[in-house]
């Protein structure tokens, strides 16, 4: 059996943050016994924990990170979801007079989780044959949420190319590492990465996205 094949027959830990996220996730996929779906906590360390807890139980074969998050602005606009291409713990490092240095130019290891490409890939495919617009890019983890346009344009050009920021990727996927298991991270956009504004965000519709994103999952995997 090669290991798409696996990936078909795989059980899936899919992971949020809050309920109102899980809910959205059940909504999409529907019935499966192929996928648990669970409320991991808020912040990289909850979630982290959480799902290695549950990894140690069974006999997953994929992590799934979901919920909704920030997306850059021109990146992905609210509506969008965000397929990582890779995770990046974004202020995992240390500050110098030169600037920010990631953890992995101080050499303690890696700030950059790799994701399951294959599947990643027919997620994207599979919300772009909705109709949904998806961006396919890094999704940043931050301990704490951007909330002022420069500490957003300081993560834009420390970490090219991402699309969104959240807070709980690195650590789902610190776990699945450990775990040996492939992690993939999904995020439906809520609001623009910059200054925080509560009347300007849209969360029925991020998580009308996570909905549609985890119909997709499920017709993947």
């Amino acid at each position: 059996m090669n290991n798409e094949q696996r990936l078909e027959e795989a059980r899936c830990l899919v992971v949020t943050s809050v309920e109102a996220e899980r809910e959205a996730v059940r909504l999409g996929i529907g019935e499966s016994a192929r996928f648990r779906v669970m409320v991991g906590g808020v912040g990289q360390a909850a979630v982290a924990a959480a799902t290695a807890a549950e990894l140690s139980k069974g006999s997953y074969e994929l992590v799934v990170n979901m919920g909704i998050g920030g997306g850059f602005r021109e990146a992905a606009e609210i509506g969008t979801v965000v397929v990582a291409s890779e995770i990046v713990a974004a202020d995992l490092g240390a500050e110098s007079k030169d600037g920010f240095i990631l953890i992995d130019e101080l050499g303690f290891g890696s700030a950059r989780m790799a994701t399951e490409a294959a599947i990643s890939k027919r997620i994207v495919e599979a919300v772009q044959a909705r109709g949904i617009t998806v961006a396919y890019a890094p999704v940043l983890t931050v301990t704490t949420v951007t909330g002022t346009a420069e500490t957003a344009q300081l993560l834009a050009s420390r970490i090219p190319g991402a699309a969104a920021e959240a807070m709980e990727g690195y650590g789902a996927a610190a776990a699945a590492k450990l775990m040996q298991v492939p992690v993939i991270e999904i995020r439906g956009i809520s609001n623009a990465v910059g200054p925080r504004d509560r009347d300007a965000w849209r969360i029925k519709d991020a998580l009308l996205a996570l909905e549609a994103a985890a119909a997709a999952l499920k017709e993947v995997i």
